[in-house]
């Protein structure tokens, strides 16, 4: 059976690449071809990325001068970031032709209706870089007669309002079949009056030894904290500093923002993903904000710290360090750096992701036996 994912797995960060990889990786395991449907919406791409930022920063944009200054720096960071990232998606990821409108993905799968649609992971149904949600990940260009599933989606925040609520459910309504990734998608689901399963990260359904097949040694120190950072804050970049000191280790920053060069820690600047793996899996601590890379350091059992993002996207965050039961590792207080000396003990976490995997891949084993009626 032919299964055609669309997830969020162009935009430029470690994240998106992991789970499509995972997501394809999995299904395939299953006995299924599995091909990534290769929409890229305009305002993703190249400079017009860069544009799309800049429309989101309102002190920026009202100022000619400003914007100018902005658009200098940010296009040619974003031209070499996408560059590197299209060569890896290449590299990883079986891929249809590239699509940037509803209307292209129509023409392109209206022959398509005896294969299977899945919206996959990542922040599928939440704002994308416009600010608004995007309504073909939720598949509004498949043929009719096509059967539409979600796997592990998610709306990247806990909070919407009534309207866009009531948009969603109509929008929903219309899959055949719902497995989201955290637990308040479930409770705003339910609100929509659509009852969903809860299941894993495609990236935590692939292990240790799945992921270490990928890893490529890179010249690194031999100890080290490793600082994975997504958002701007500069408490986190504090923190990591001080928590280097303490552990009496170098600190290392890992990262395909090439601004982030500035920030704390020596900068290694948007390895392959097979560096960036290695990164994460031979860290003494990491340093996080990143929903992804909290759990590569979960399933590698790379002692860390979590920093809760303050972009009111933290909901993934917590959800994934409720159900290891690792809650205890979120920073409070950043004076705090007792976390060196409290070594995790990840038994209960690996049992308990342990259960979740089987029980996930059994999930999407039933979704899609069931479109071909076993």
């Amino acid at each position: 059976m032919v299964v055609n994912v669309i997830t969020r797995h162009a935009p430029t960060n470690y994240g998106s690449l992991l789970q499509a990889i995972a997501t394809q990786r999995v299904i395939m395991n299953l006995g299924h071809e599995c091909r990534i449907i290769n929409y890229i919406p305009k305002c993703e791409t190249g400079v017009r990325m860069a544009i799309t930022q800049l429309e989101q920063k309102t002190k920026w944009r009202r100022n000619p001068i400003k914007k100018a200054i902005y658009l200098m720096v940010a296009e040619p960071e974003t031209l070499l970031m996408d560059r590197k990232f299209l060569a890896m998606r290449k590299k990883y990821l079986l891929m249809g032709p590239c699509c940037a409108t509803t209307g292209e993905l129509k023409k392109l799968y209206a022959e398509k209706k005896d294969e299977v649609f899945l919206t996959g992971s990542d922040q599928v149904w939440g704002p994308i870089s416009t600010g608004h949600y995007d309504p073909t990940y939720f598949l509004d260009f498949v043929p009719k007669s096509s059967r539409k599933l979600a796997f592990a989606a998610s709306f990247g925040k806990a909070i919407f309002d009534e309207q866009t609520l009531k948009e969603y459910g109509v929008l929903l309504k219309k899959y055949d079949s719902l497995a989201v990734r955290e637990n308040v998608a479930v409770e705003l689901l339910k609100k929509m009056d659509i009852s969903a399963k809860q299941v894993l990260d495609p990236t935590l359904l692939m292990d240790a030894d799945a992921w270490s097949e990928y890893v490529k040694p890179m010249k690194k120190p031999e100890k080290y904290v490793l600082v994975y950072q997504i958002h701007a804050n500069s408490d986190l970049d504090h923190y990591a500093v001080k928590f280097a000191e303490k552990a009496e280790l170098p600190l290392l920053r890992v990262s395909p923002l090439l601004h982030q060069a500035k920030r704390s820690g020596k900068f290694v600047y948007c390895p392959d993903i097979s560096g960036f793996l290695d990164l994460v899996k031979n860290a003494d601590y990491m340093v996080t904000d990143s929903f992804h890379g909290t759990a590569f350091a979960i399933n590698f059992n790379t002692q860390f710290v979590e920093v809760l993002p303050n972009t009111g996207t933290s909901s993934r965050n917590q959800s994934i360090l409720e159900l290891t039961g690792l809650t205890d590792r979120i920073v409070r207080d950043l004076n705090d750096f007792s976390y060196i000396d409290q070594e995790i003990d990840f038994k209960e976490a690996n049992e308990k992701i342990g259960t979740s995997r089987i029980e996930s891949i059994r999930i999407l084993e039933e979704m899609l036996a069931e479109q071909i009626g076993i």
